[in-house]
């Protein structure tokens, strides 16, 4: 609470050194530890309602919705028929309300291991939580990489929205949890994780995707925008089991009625195809091995 009582929240990580965003705090809404992280839900005058998990910003009431639509319709509109998805993490309830508005998902598993992130996100976030009303959800507690385990040839998708790899995430950023998504995919499956920042998190993104490689016939980077992430970026790894997959070219693109009807208000097939053209230094750090 120390950066508060300057009336200013500034976010400061070893994952981008020697930089911060601050924001102007109207009022603390929620301040608690977890059993797994620090918990703190902010009024900020610029953007709204801010979760911030361990220090580090998830998710404003302003601009989340670039990162949610983002990391949830790259995977599915890349799949001919996601008809079943899977969440890992995902606990302020964005990307299942992104994924339970698919005309072709018919069921949403969610994997989030602290209630605490959800039943805040409940309370506070009611424009995050909206998925958490839907028929098509399915909520589970615990962690991601046991419950994948007991859960084989199952998922057409599989998304992991994770915080940064410090903490409790830092297993969902590890080879074995990408081969044991693999395992938990149908033929066909697509997963889509997380990719952290082109500008600075290179060597992550390259281990990530090298780790990938073993495993699926198709691995892409693509990103989005967003101010209040490091850099005003934020990626995400995607991976097919099949080879050949061109992620750059959605599988399904919705029309522009079905996009006002979904209320998306970032994502497009033209949005979608432009977030895999990537510039001339990333493309060279993050190719596969000749």
């Amino acid at each position: 609470m120390d950066d508060i009582k300057t009336g200013w929240f500034s976010e400061l990580s070893t994952l981008w050194p020697g930089q911060c965003l601050s924001l102007e705090v109207e009022e603390v809404l929620f301040h608690e530890k977890s059993k797994f992280q620090d918990i703190m839900v902010i009024q900020s005058k610029a953007f709204g309602r801010t979760l911030i998990l361990d220090g580090v910003i998830q998710c404003t009431e302003k601009d989340e919705f670039s990162y949610q639509e983002m990391i949830t319709f790259l995977p599915l509109n890349s799949h001919p028929q996601p008809r079943k998805v899977l969440i890992v993490g995902g606990g302020d309830g964005g990307v299942a309300r992104e994924a339970v508005r698919h005309p072709a998902v018919e069921q949403v598993v969610m994997c989030e291991i602290d209630q605490m992130v959800v039943d805040v996100s409940k309370r506070l976030l009611p424009f995050m939580a909206a998925g958490f009303q839907s028929p098509k959800l399915e909520l589970h507690f615990g962690d991601g990489l046991e419950f994948m385990k007991q859960h084989r040839d199952e998922f057409d998708v599989i998304i992991t929205d994770s915080s940064d790899p410090v903490g409790p995430a830092c297993t969902l950023f590890e080879e074995n949890y990408f081969e044991l998504m693999s395992s938990a995919l149908r033929a066909g499956g697509i997963i889509c994780s997380q990719g952290e920042n082109m500008w600075f998190h290179q060597d992550i993104i390259r281990k990530v995707m090298d780790g990938c490689r073993k495993y699926y016939g198709s691995v892409s980077y693509g990103f989005t925008t967003i101010p209040t992430y490091p850099g005003g970026q934020i990626g995400f790894v995607l991976a097919a089991k099949d080879q050949g997959v061109d992620f750059s070219r959605p599988r399904r693109e919705l029309t522009e009625p079905e996009l006002d009807a979904m209320g998306l208000r970032y994502y497009s097939a033209e949005v979608h195809r432009a977030a895999f053209v990537l510039p001339r230094f990333v493309r060279q750090a993050l190719a596969a091995p000749q």
